[in-house]
């Protein structure tokens, strides 16, 4: 495998972005890494070929999460989104393929997706509880609104590994695979969002992470405004097609 930090890899519609230092530090992130990682992103973003991301590890590892030898050195991790990506508003949607381990930062990334593929053995969780290594990458923010705020701080507070079983059980994971077949279900998934029309599923998503941050009526009226543009973007389209028999008794077979 090559000795890059992060490897990219375009296939069909799908920005592929793995970490690459499984055989250093279970790919744990450097600063470089964590520049690198962001960077693959924001290539994606500005492909307009691209249509999803994952995000994965190599060789049967997700993220350990920051490089705790680099942490200790107090040199160069940027003091917002250390881990890289952490930060950025993302306009298309993400999986993370996960194997093995995201706990810590690496936990912090996985959330930071819009969906998660588990492998059966799979563990996520605060690790750096352990270490007075603090959640610095979206981690306090998304998994409470992902999971739940009880189940969020049992992990936080406790640093408790959760295994893929429990992960599916709360809403962490998304899909449960055999290991080794993680990042296949997730290009599968990736195929299946980029086949739908675009600007309508991007704008349903924008509109349902927006909401948390606004009153109940603001929320509606973005829904509402936002929906009119994928209205105007060619829904009228895809309604004319179902009403002429596509998808009729639930067959989507060619749309």
């Amino acid at each position: 495998m090559s000795s890059a930090k992060i490897l990219t890899e375009k296939s069909g519609s799908t920005n592929i972005i793995t970490i690459n230092r499984a055989a250093d530090a279970r790919n744990a992130v450097d600063p470089e890494t964590a520049d690198l990682l962001e960077a693959a992103f924001l290539a994606g973003e500005r492909d307009d070929d691209i249509a999803v991301h994952i995000l994965t590890g190599a060789d049967g590892h997700f993220c350990a999460g920051a490089d705790l030898k680099a942490v200790a050195e107090e040199t160069g991790f940027k003091r917002t989104a250390p881990m890289g990506p952490s930060w950025l508003e993302l306009t298309k949607p993400s999986i993370a393929a996960v194997e093995g381990h995201a706990v810590a930062g690496g936990l912090e990334l996985s959330v930071l997706c819009d969906l998660r593929v588990a492998a059966r053995s799979a563990v996520f969780g605060v690790y750096c509880r352990r270490w007075g290594v603090p959640l610095i990458d979206g981690g306090t923010v998304r998994l409470p609104r992902l999971i739940g705020q009880s189940r969020a701080m049992d992990m936080i507070l406790t640093g408790r590994p959760v295994g893929a079983e429990e992960a599916l059980s709360f809403g962490l994971a998304n899909r449960l695979v055999d290991d080794g077949a993680a990042l296949s279900m997730a290009l599968e998934m990736a195929e299946q969002l980029a086949a739908f029309p675009q600007d309508c599923m991007r704008n349903d998503r924008l509109s349902a992470i927006k909401q948390w941050g606004l009153p109940l009526q603001e929320a509606l009226q973005f829904e509402a405004e936002i929906g009119a543009d994928s209205l105007r973007a060619g829904a009228t389209d895809g309604a004319a097609r179902f009403a002429g028999g596509k998808g009729r008794s639930g067959d989507f077979g060619d749309i």
